[in-house]
């Protein structure tokens, strides 16, 4: 997300917009993560048949993963933006801690502080990568030419 990207629809919009993306996105490439598996574990003449049983069982399950962990996310930086009053990148850092520590929060606060941890690190790459590109790949603006002592300025039309 670029910083200060005012044109996003307000935040209840947004993460209904994130979780269906997310669980879109999930959903594609565990069908077909899954229909490949699913394929190459099925005997010669059934593969199209065990490809599309696999596709039917497990990619809906990764569609849902996806979203949950996409709306969870859009949900705590909605949250964070409004608590901060600021758009930079430690928002994406605190949302996915919290988003890590969420999802991992049934299996105990050891296993839940590591997958916070984990997460806010993954989204601090994220984060740092885009910043690197950004820089990057900014076109540099040109130094402006100040007319000297005594000449004219031009008019403009």
């Amino acid at each position: 997300m670029s910083h200060g990207d005012h044109s996003r629809d307000p935040c209840p919009y947004v993460i209904l917009n994130d979780f269906g993306g997310a669980f879109a996105m999930g959903a594609i490439g565990g069908g077909i993560w899954h229909g490949i598996k699913g394929a190459r574990n099925s005997p010669r003449g059934e593969r199209l048949l065990g490809s599309m049983s696999a596709i039917k069982a497990r990619a809906p399950v990764i569609g849902g993963n996806f979203g949950i962990w996409g709306g969870l996310f859009s949900s705590f930086d909605c949250a964070v933006k409004g608590y901060r009053q600021k758009e930079d990148p430690w928002n994406a850092i605190i949302s996915g801690f919290l988003t890590g520590g969420t999802l991992a929060f049934r299996t105990g606060p050891k296993s839940a502080l590591g997958s916070a941890v984990g997460c806010g690190i993954l989204l601090g790459v994220f984060e740092g990568v885009g910043v690197l590109m950004n820089r990057m790949f900014a076109q540099p603006i040109p130094p402006m030419q100040l007319p000297e002592q005594g000449q004219a300025t031009p008019a403009l039309a």
